[in-house]
């Protein structure tokens, strides 16, 4: 799985949850424990991570939704 987006906005989450929803796109929230663990103050974002296959379509539908700033940089 590869890292699209790390942030701490609770509607970015739901909003990008939508999106790969709605195009049939495997995903997983990671560090939503350690989220908990710290007691909600943001100090560790959450990860959505999509699989390697679907990365490149995953990142596509995000940057034509106008979320382009919140992608994490490509890994080269």
């Amino acid at each position: 799985m590869k890292d699209l987006i790390r942030t701490n906005n609770p509607a970015l989450i739901s909003f990008v949850e939508s999106l790969l929803k709605s195009a049939d796109l495997a995903y997983f929230i990671a560090d939503q424990a350690i989220s908990a663990a710290e007691g909600s103050i943001g100090m560790f974002p959450k990860r959505i991570l999509v699989a390697d296959e679907q990365f490149a379509k995953a990142r596509d539908l995000l940057i034509d939704a106008g979320l382009e700033d919140e992608l994490q940089p490509p890994k080269s």
